[in-house]
């Protein structure tokens, strides 16, 4: 086994929460809910009219107001998360070697905002006002490269994307990046901006969405009897990944060290999730094994939970085949009931929310849960957020595709 130790030393955050990882873990601390009416479009005629967006963004000042014209929505997100993750991990270019510094960010939808402005404008025969930058802006690739060209970064870089798993996917690959020697530091996560007609169209016909209207702070409701559906969301997230060498060679601040990550595959169906839980809890254990971990270390996980009636399900039965009798004592919290769903962010806003709360030392908690579900029957922090001792803590994160990715984030030892 790879002898390499992964460290995370900067965090950045874009989020319905609030637009910095200060503001998004006060938030999750609190309890409240970034879910309100959609204002980014008409929604009127929709079934489903709320949503989790990013409110009061600003772009960085960094990006001069004609290079934000050419990139999408979901790109501005990626670079301003990545800004503040880089800035808390203290880098600057001088004490790097930037071919040994990359990036992966992915995304589920990409420059979707972008695709659809310009669809609009060719549907309307407007075709001299299609903009030059129309395919650069909806690449999916484009914000791990932005990225790269804003801070002059050289080593690997690409994007992942696996729908709602892309976040820990990224984060995940890029630490076996580090560990095989490709890096030495690596900003990784994930980012969509994807909440326009199109998508909500989609997801309205999948029947996926919640639709409690008149009350959008209570509509995304994971492991609840209650719930209805999951509420689309948008934001980034971002996280500098280390080699431990190299951090402690530099001085900087350790958060905590990624211990495990593995990936699988339902290989089933386009939207539903494997109904017994088998592929996610493999996902689990080779986590765990990797981590060289027992289920008895596991402090908390947080589970990708959207608040939909058969993911939430399957999920608490991946729980149950990979911790066994141990379940029923683990605190297990879904941060998605005050996100939303978003998307190929929603791993890396997650893993993010599990570093934090290994400093903190406390579990943001799941609310809006009122009715237990009997067939989720798990410890779930319900509605108010728990002090505890936290070393080993599991994130769980699976996309439509059946693609399964989770996490292992430990204390340093």
């Amino acid at each position: 086994m790879n002898s390499r130790r992964i460290v995370i030393t900067g965090l950045g955050a874009v989020t319905p929460l609030g637009n910095s990882v200060p503001e998004l873990w006060a938030g999750l601390q609190s309890g409240r809910s970034g879910v309100g009416p959609v204002t980014h479009f008409d929604a009127s005629q929709l079934k489903t009219r709320i949503a989790a967006e990013v409110r009061n963004f600003q772009v960085p000042a960094q990006i001069k107001p004609k290079k934000a014209q050419r990139l999408d929505r979901s790109a501005l997100f990626a670079i301003t998360a990545s800004l503040e993750a880089w800035h808390d991990a203290n880098l600057n270019n001088s004490q790097i070697d930037p071919f040994e510094t990359g990036v992966i960010i992915g995304s589920a939808h990409g420059g979707e905002t972008t695709a659809v402005q310009e669809m609009k404008r060719l549907l309307l025969s407007d075709r001299s006002r299609v903009s030059p930058f129309l395919t650069p802006k909806m690449l999916s690739n484009m914000a791990s490269a932005q990225v790269a060209m804003l801070l002059g970064l050289h080593g690997p870089n690409f994007a992942v994307s696996s729908a709602c798993a892309t976040g820990s996917h990224a984060i995940g690959e890029a630490a076996e990046l580090i560990k095989r020697g490709d890096a030495q530091i690596m900003l990784c996560g994930g980012t969509d901006a994807c909440l326009t007609p199109l998508t909500f169209h989609g997801d309205e016909a999948l029947g996926s969405l919640s639709s409690h209207n008149d009350s959008p702070h209570e509509a995304s409701r994971p492991f609840d009897a209650h719930r209805d559906g999951f509420v689309l969301g948008e934001g980034a997230g971002v996280m500098v990944l280390e080699d431990l060498a190299h951090a402690l060679a530099r001085h900087a601040h350790i958060y905590c060290e990624l211990k495990g990550y593995a990936a699988t595959s339902d290989a089933s169906h386009e939207t539903r999730p494997v109904a017994d839980g088998t592929s996610a809890a493999r996902a689990i254990t080779r986590a765990l094994v990797k981590a060289d971990l027992s289920r008895h270390h596991i402090d908390a996980v947080f589970a990708h939970a959207t608040g939909t009636i058969a993911g939430d399900r399957a999920e608490a039965l991946a729980l149950k085949l990979a911790l066994g009798d141990v379940i029923p004592s683990i605190p297990t919290t879904a941060i998605k009931s005050m996100l939303g769903h978003m998307l190929g962010a929603a791993g890396a806003v997650q893993a993010i929310a599990v570093v934090k709360s290994l400093q903190a030392q406390m579990l943001p908690p799941t609310i809006n849960y009122s009715v237990p579900d009997p067939e989720c029957d798990l410890a779930v922090v319900s509605n108010q957020a728990r002090s505890m001792r936290l070393r080993n803590v599991l994130s769980n994160s699976f996309g439509f595709g059946g693609h399964n990715a989770c996490l292992i984030f430990s204390l340093l030892e």
